[in-house]
C-alpha cells in the first residue's frame, strides 16, 4: 500500500562550514538546519532507501527521523 512519509535532513557538511561563516560548494546554507522532505513509498524502509538515493550520506546528508503522515 502505498503511503506518504515525511524526513528530517540536514547536511553535516554544511552544517559545520556555516558554523565557521562559509559556504558549500554545492548547497545552499539552508542545508544547516533540518530539512522536511515528503516522499512515497511502500514502506518507512522503501523511504528510506529512496531518500538515500536523492540525499547520499557520502555527500554529508543525514536523515533524522522518518515518520508516517
Amino acid at each position: 500500500m502505498i503511503q506518504k512519509f515525511e524526513a528530517a535532513i540536514y547536511n553535516e557538511d554544511v552544517r559545520k562550514l556555516v558554523q565557521d561563516n562559509l559556504h558549500h560548494t554545492l548547497y545552499k546554507d539552508i542545508w544547516a538546519d533540518l530539512n522536511f522532505i515528503e516522499v512515497v513509498a511502500n514502506t518507512e524502509e522503501d523511504a528510506k532507501r529512496k531518500l538515500e538515493r536523492k540525499y547520499p550520506e557520502g555527500r554529508g546528508f543525514r536523515i533524522t527521523q522518518i515518520y508516517e503522515l
